[in-house]
């Protein structure tokens, strides 16, 4: 049988089905924060985690390649630790290896390696796990997910909980692609919009949803009996924690789980507050986390020129941009208001620009960046939206237009070295040009960096 303890059924001879798809979950019009963004004001774009995580997972085609190793932490130090380096050491039904294949998943990554042999191990093993967007634990959790149900069972036996209706629909679209070949396990989301009668017990045995409304159908609607869940996910617990109530709630549908019941929390970062979080959530633990390797900087050349007013600047960005072969540049700037002005007078001298900043959807953003992958812009001009997290290869020049500042006014360096890794990705070599005139001439001795030079363009 399978090393799942055959909860997917007996092996070759069963066959599964997902009956909900994509296109079929509800649908809503507001906001993945429910917050209005505003027009432009004199602070920068508010950078929403959500809204970044969600940006990460509609932009990335392929695993992000990690040099941080992996760094495990048994419950129990005594206890064999297994790693896989294929999908078939993992003994899944043929049905849902085939899903794994169709997805373009040819062998697991870093964090799945070691992941999933302690999700699906006998018995069952909680698990708290570090993973940065991109490297493939959404669809860790979502196999460990489908290898779990008895599909015989009509009812829910596993819970995601995530802090967004966008982020539980991007969970529900890989569980649907992972199982398209496994005919009864169904699928329900537990968000906003999705009206259900009072009282009527879901079949469905997989239930995606954020936390408000998942709490609701466990209480107030009866739709689903908590104790029959044995296995809860909780994912992206870093933004969850950020989000006003999630946190609670969380905690909330946590005391009606039995304590036979599995516990899986995933986080891209682990700062005290997330690890307390985790704690209360996941009881005795294996831990996955990365092991902190500094990213080298050391392939990017850093500049800076003074310059007098946003004109002056705007001329030295022309000369700068026109003396050197530049495959594509980013340029950051501090408000939405200063990103359009420098777009539409790129625009005037010819440059192929586009705008990327915080009054666009998650969609629109996506699809910007996606242009700007393939080429079709050469130059994107960007807020705080596009400071960490977006690869594009062929970056070789980061342009701070306006120096990153925190709350207080005063340099911002940990937001500046995640813009000026944008350049440089990959080994190639990079620049970083910082415009600043004379107020901002004292921030730039603020950041926490070396070999910063000073240069001058010619203001022709």
């Amino acid at each position: 049988g399978p090393a799942c303890g055959g909860r997917c059924g007996s092996g070759a001879a069963t066959s599964f089905t997902l009956t909900s798809n994509f296109s079929s979950a509800p649908k809503c019009n507001t906001g993945p924060d429910g917050t209005d963004h505003g027009s432009w004001t004199k602070e920068g774009d508010r950078v929403d985690l959500a809204e970044q995580s969600l940006l990460n997972k509609l932009i990335r085609r392929s695993l992000v390649w990690n040099r941080n190793r992996v760094e495990v932490l048994q419950r129990d130090p005594v206890s064999p630790l297994f790693s896989v380096k294929t999908f078939e050491e993992l003994r899944l039904v043929p049905e849902l290896l085939k899903g794994v294949y169709s997805m373009g998943f040819n062998r697991p990554s870093r964090i799945q390696e070691s992941a999933l042999p302690m999700m699906l191990a006998q018995p069952l093993q909680n698990l708290i796990a570090q993973s940065q967007s991109g490297t493939g634990k959404t669809a860790a959790f979502c196999l460990a997910m489908l290898s779990h149900v008895k599909p015989a069972n009509m009812w829910p036996q596993c819970l995601c909980v995530s802090p967004t209706y966008e982020l539980a629909l991007q969970i529900g679209q890989v569980v649907e692609q992972m199982g398209k070949f496994c005919p009864d396990v169904k699928l329900a989301y537990g968000v906003r919009g999705n009206r259900m009668e009072r009282g009527v017990k879901l079949q469905e045995q997989i239930v995606i949803g954020t936390p408000g409304t998942i709490l609701d159908w466990c209480t107030k609607y009866k739709l689903i009996d908590p104790k029959k869940i044995s296995m809860f996910v909780l994912d992206e617990a870093d933004v969850m924690i950020a989000t006003q109530g999630h946190r609670d709630q969380s905690i909330r549908i946590h005391r009606l789980l039995t304590k036979n019941c599995q516990m899986l929390l995933f986080s891209a970062t682990f700062e005290d507050s997330v690890w307390k979080f985790a704690e209360t959530i996941v009881p005795d633990a294996n831990i996955i986390r990365l092991k902190r390797e500094e990213e080298t900087l050391d392939t990017i050349k850093q500049f800076y020129v003074v310059c007098k007013d946003e004109q002056e600047k705007f001329t030295a960005l022309c000369n700068l941009y026109a003396s050197l072969t530049i495959a594509q540049a980013m340029i950051f700037c501090h408000t939405r208001k200063m990103a359009a002005w420098l777009t539409t007078n790129l625009s005037k001298e010819g440059h192929q620009v586009a705008l990327l900043s915080g009054e666009l959807t998650v969609e629109q953003r996506a699809a910007v960046i996606e242009r700007y992958r393939n080429g079709k812009e050469k130059v994107l001009v960007t807020t705080n939206v596009c400071s960490r997290g977006i690869d594009v290869e062929q970056v070789t020049l980061v342009v701070n237009f306006d120096l990153p500042v925190d709350m207080e006014g005063n340099a911002d360096s940990e937001t500046y070295l995640h813009r000026i890794g944008r350049a440089g990705r990959f080994g190639r070599r990079g620049f970083a040009v910082n415009m600043v005139d004379s107020q901002q001439n004292r921030k730039i001795k603020q950041l926490d960096t070396n070999n910063l030079e000073e240069v001058e363009l010619l203001m022709s």
